[in-house]
């Protein structure tokens, strides 16, 4: 017999992948990383950003887009969310804008029923250009407008978790606007170049600030498109304390999130109580 799990504990996991140009390769690749977490106790599992596609092009994700509700990586997501028994947090896949020549960059949240809980358009859209590498968003994604975050129950204990995506970690001011929550989920393909200086010292003062949890979940390594990520998926605690972390290359990390650290911490420095602004 299973020994009763803590109420005051959750257990996540985060995938770090090295995603593809086939949309069916890194859908096996993600069911596959997902149920292993799940076996090794995750409560909730998160995917990177791109997780369904690393195109060979960036005009590739325009043509796998889908409408809101329905298509092929929705459907496969609600069968590994429910297959699992597991809350999903599905990284980022691209969802039909406005424009035609362009999707939204979209992460979606599944209950472990396979319904879509919460849903977060990428605000924040990326730009970067030195000599030899150049990425900007805006040319093939659509901004979105609204936060977003996501409230569970389980064992009589309440979870607020927000939603950010990769470059919106470089604006703290959206995570203020999220309010107080227990944990801040961040799918991300943070490029090598700016995630070796900048990633960890990012995702640690999103925790410090916010006296919450972080879960990364990253993209890491060489893709056939020749763009290399930076990898390094982690989990924070409120102090900023890396409590696990998977430098490079495909797997899962896990840990677990405890109210009494939370707790503890928001009680011996209160700073979210002496916010002025």
């Amino acid at each position: 017999m299973n020994a009763p799990r803590n109420v005051s504990e959750l257990k996540i996991a985060s995938i770090q992948m090295v995603s593809t140009p086939s949309l069916n390769e890194n859908l096996e690749t993600a069911a596959r990383l997902i149920k292993a977490a799940k076996d090794s106790g995750a409560q909730i599992a998160v995917l990177p950003e791109y997780f369904c596609l690393m195109g060979l092009k960036d005009t590739d994700k325009v043509n796998a887009r889908e409408v809101a509700g329905s298509g092929p990586i929705q459907e496969r997501l609600t069968s590994i969310a429910h297959e699992n028994n597991i809350y999903l947090v599905a990284g980022t896949i691209p969802l039909e804008a406005k424009e035609s020549n362009k999707v939204l960059n979209t992460s979606l949240v599944f209950d472990p029923q396979g319904t879509q809980i919460a849903r977060y358009d990428k605000i924040h859209l990326f730009g970067f250009q030195t000599s030899t590498e150049r990425y900007e968003e805006s040319e093939t994604i659509s901004a979105g407008s609204q936060p977003g975050q996501f409230v569970i129950q389980l064992n009589q204990a309440e979870w607020r978790f927000g939603l950010s995506i990769c470059y919106d970690l470089r604006f703290p001011e959206l995570y203020r606007a999220l309010g107080q929550v227990d944990c801040h989920i961040i799918p991300a393909a943070f490029t090598y170049t700016t995630g070796k200086d900048h990633w960890e010292i990012l995702l640690r003062a999103r925790a410090i600030e916010n006296q919450c949890y972080v879960l990364a979940s990253a993209q890491g390594g060489l893709h056939l498109n020749q763009r290399r990520t930076w990898g390094e998926s982690m989990l924070i605690d409120p102090w900023g304390e890396i409590l696990s972390n998977l430098p490079e290359g495909e797997g899962f990390i896990q840990g677990t999130l405890s109210k009494d650290k939370l707790k503890e911490v928001r009680s011996k420095l209160p700073a979210l109580k002496h916010r002025k602004l």
